[in-house]
């Protein structure tokens, strides 16, 4: 929780300095550009939770041997996926910053990585470590580069520090003393039946993170036909991207944890404590999110200004969403809480048809009903976020409590000689 707090505030800093040096609208073209970056960052990042699955579970069942097979797997991958990626995004005519992101993926792809492996294998502290040192370096670096560059300076403080951390965090999983580690002797191959278990579990979580951000875009595209769209986009931008993340990123910490705890004691051969486990992620968020929502409530013309947000069609609309975000809180939290639990024991497919109705289908429906019938307002879209979590949290809590998650079977085969 406190690494993506720490992450949420490099991304509010960001916008807070963009907001003040550019404008409002820039603060819109980097809160439209991380809606795309975010589909692929999510895809190819979704071997990672296929990854999670299989090392909490056999990091549970006290098999560090197949731990550190799996995760080193999982790193031929996300290196042959980032190089891939980074090829076709120099011929694309795209703009500055979405290009210059796309040609530094391969710190922030291993980043991901190396956070979700130490946090599956039960070692919350490098990650945070790594995360704290890569929000200090992206500050600094955007300090310097966001007054003279403006937008495309954030693109290249993120893709620097994340870099300079990835290559720290590489290095540290060759010593002997980390939980993680690879071994010498151990096979550099390719593995293609572990690599095909971390598609196995792991994709469906990717498809689903498409289909959320997609929904994202789409939802922009709404925002965008509003009267007063430029205003609109900011306030999303700035309500729903940046402060309403200081809930979804700990509760995104809890997912980890959630998602840790469920798949150590399933491999244990304890469910009912993945159970509770899991109950009790959702109720520390509930706490968190209680919290931040009072401040939405109570001081959101203070938060706004952070942001350099002094247009007063912004701020109107801002102050609308943020009233709307403090309930809307309560149910993502409970939501990522149990899909992490579900994700964490190998049931990657529930979260995915959850979230394809609650994130796209419903919130998307409303909007187009809302449209067709007597034209579409910023609080229409606003409650249309709040269903869609609310739908979300409903399915996810059910779904966990079936219990089915019990029976997946998840293993490798032994190491060759």
């Amino acid at each position: 929780m406190l690494q993506n707090i720490i992450a949420g505030l490099q991304g509010i800093i960001d916008h807070a300095m963009v907001g003040h040096f550019v404008g409002y609208t820039a603060n819109a073209a980097i809160g439209v550009s991380w809606q795309i970056i975010l589909v692929v960052i999510v895809f190819i990042s979704s071997v990672f939770t296929g990854m999670a699955v299989l090392v909490a579970r056999f990091a549970g069942a006290n098999q560090s041997d197949k731990v550190n097979r799996t995760v080193y797997q999982a790193f031929l991958t996300a290196a042959g996926c980032s190089v891939l990626l980074a090829a076709p995004a120099v011929r694309a005519e795209a703009l500055p910053f979405l290009r210059t992101m796309f040609m530094g993926m391969f710190g922030m792809m291993m980043f991901f990585m190396l956070s979700g492996a130490f946090r599956a294998a039960g070692d919350p502290q490098t990650p945070l470590r790594l995360g704290v040192t890569m929000t200090v370096l992206t500050v600094i670096f955007n300090v310097l580069l966001i007054p003279p560059l403006g937008t495309i300076g954030a693109a290249f403080g993120t893709i620097a520090s994340s870099t300079l951390v990835a290559i720290y965090g590489i290095w540290r999983i060759t010593r002997p003393h980390s939980m993680i580690h690879f071994e010498p002797g151990m096979s550099l191959r390719p593995d293609w039946t572990i690599i095909r278990s971390l598609f196995r579990f792991g994709l469906p979580t990717g498809v689903q993170g498409i289909a959320m951000n997609i929904g994202g875009v789409l939802l922009l595209r709404f925002i965008g036909s509003l009267e007063q769209s430029a205003a609109a986009q900011a306030a999303y931008a700035v309500g729903y991207t940046e402060l309403f993340s200081l809930i979804t990123w700990t509760s995104v910490g809890l997912m980890g944890a959630a998602a840790t705890i469920a798949g150590q004691n399933l491999g244990a051969g304890n469910a009912d404590r993945a159970m509770e486990g899991v109950r009790v992620a959702s109720h520390v968020g509930l706490g968190v999110a209680a919290v931040i929502g009072t401040l939405f409530l109570l001081v959101p013309q203070y938060l706004l200004a952070v942001f350099g947000m002094t247009d007063p069609t912004v701020l109107s609309l801002g102050r609308s969403l943020l009233a709307y975000l403090s309930v809307s809180g309560l149910f993502i939290t409970v939501a990522l809480s149990y899909t992490g639990g579900l994700q964490g024991t190998g049931d990657t497919r529930s979260p995915l048809y959850i979230s394809v109705v609650s994130q796209v289908i419903i919130p998307l429906g409303l909007c187009t009903a809302f449209q067709a019938t007597r034209g579409l307002q910023p609080t229409d879209i606003w409650l249309a976020i709040v269903v869609g979590h609310f739908s979300r949290a409903s399915l996810s809590f059910m779904r966990f409590r079936q219990g089915k998650w019990r029976n997946i079977a998840v293993d490798i085969e032994p190491a060759r000689p």
